[in-house]
């Protein structure tokens, strides 16, 4: 059509090719032949090595994790980008927005699987997720006064029961002040008061909770001595027959009341007085490190799919969505049935790109996942990875591995193609 010679057509051509070849022909057709060989390819095996993949359990879950991440990422990546492009254009601030949400795009995976392996730390001190996860728990839910504290057991006369609490084994009286010393407070709840080493003021039961540790040494075992500290807010409950009858919390200075009704009963300390603090959740663990790796895709690609979705409804004729509000149509309708179909072309291109992309998940997987659960979050690529060159050495397996991998690539490929010919003609 335009006059240009065969040759020439071909001789500008020939560099893309050649690179095309060299980086793609090439090794496809090299992962197949190897794929039918074995570990050293030393030995044809046929189709050996893609029966070891359905039979390997590490595999199976490989690519029971990779169908999760097909249905499940980019599915919320595209609605959140559109939910995004949507609002962003109702507020003046919608470009910040957009930059700040586009922003995680500039960070390789590499280091986004870093900043969320510190993210999904254990330790609240550490891990963003989990200090946000206990402040809100510790909001609505009393944490314990002393974790780990314990009686101190050669003096006193409380003795472990049921649910993590202490009960002593002989009764309580009125006049007879009841002395529970404990020991085992963590350094950062050392309490500043001084215990009362005075009998307790008040009709009933009284008694005294007390830190039995004298700092520089002395005092005498299970009795107030000068300078020990009093354990403040601890619950006390007079049990008898099973059934508690009364209970109070000890005071600032150590000292609890009971009313005459737990005379005769047997003192016990709940063990939530002793139960360890909330740490939050496991996110890497068994459960949950798929679902928290996933997480992490998201805030990297939100905002490819924002961007992408935003330019094609900046096309999108405004007359079209005035004449709905016009006909009555409130703002869901407008969306949900001009929008939305207006945008499905666009909707298509990014839904369809990230299937691709997270068919490949390889680093943010191999970098979050902690060793103990990396098998739980394992996908084909990650498995590829450690059947080939992270100590399994079985070229062959990794191979094939490749090979399955291309396979479920094409269809999303050939779907791709066929849309972006059927617009051409358009």
């Amino acid at each position: 059509m335009t006059g240009t010679r065969l040759w020439v057509a071909v001789l500008f051509l020939l560099p893309a090719l050649v690179l095309l070849g060299a980086l793609v022909v090439y090794p496809i057709g090299y992962s197949v032949w190897r794929s039918l060989y074995d570990a050293d390819g030393s030995g044809f095996v046929g189709l050996q090595n893609y029966g070891e993949i359905f039979t390997d359990s590490r595999t199976l879950t490989a690519v029971r994790n990779t169908a999760i991440w097909v249905a499940v990422a980019p599915a919320i990546v595209t609605v959140l980008g559109l939910i995004f492009a949507v609002l962003t254009e109702r507020v003046r601030w919608g470009t910040a927005f957009k930059l700040i949400v586009f922003m995680p795009m500039a960070i390789s995976m590499l280091a986004a699987g870093i900043i969320f392996r510190l993210v999904y730390e254990q330790d609240p001190n550490q891990g963003v997720a989990n200090a946000v996860v206990t402040s809100v728990h510790d909001a609505f839910v009393d944490s314990s006064v002393y974790p780990k504290a314990r009686p101190n057991a050669q003096v006193s006369d409380l003795k472990a029961s049921s649910g993590g609490s202490f009960t002593t084994t002989g009764t309580v009286h009125a006049g007879t002040p009841a002395l529970l010393p404990l020991v085992g407070i963590a350094p950062n709840r050392l309490p500043g008061t001084p215990a009362d080493a005075e009998e307790p003021s008040g009709s009933g039961v009284t008694g005294t909770v007390w830190l039995d540790f004298k700092l520089g040494g002395g005092g005498t075992k299970g009795k107030v001595d000068p300078g020990e500290k009093a354990l403040k807010g601890v619950t006390v409950e007079a049990v008898k027959d099973g059934t508690v009858v009364a209970s109070a919390r000890s005071g600032a200075d150590g000292t609890f009341s009971l009313p005459d009704r737990a005379d005769g009963a047997r003192l016990r300390l709940p063990g939530s007085n002793f139960a360890a603090p909330y740490n939050g959740v496991d996110w890497l663990g068994p459960t949950l490190v798929t679902p928290a790796i996933i997480g992490s895709y998201v805030w990297m690609w939100a905002g490819f799919a924002m961007v992408l979705i935003a330019a094609g409804l900046a096309g999108v004729d405004r007359n079209l969505l005035e004449a709905a509000r016009v006909d009555g149509a409130n703002e869901w309708q407008v969306f949900r049935k001009v929008t939305v179909p207006l945008l499905a072309p666009v909707l298509v291109v990014v839904l369809v790109t990230l299937m691709i992309n997270v068919m490949k998940i390889f680093d943010l997987v191999y970098i979050i996942a902690p060793q103990p659960t990396q098998d739980d979050a394992n996908v084909l690529a990650l498995q590829l990875f450690l059947s080939s060159f992270g100590g399994g050495g079985n070229y062959g397996v990794g191979s094939a591995i490749g090979v399955i991998l291309l396979l479920l690539v094409l269809p999303v490929m050939f779907v791709n193609l066929r849309r972006l010919r059927k617009e051409r003609e358009r």
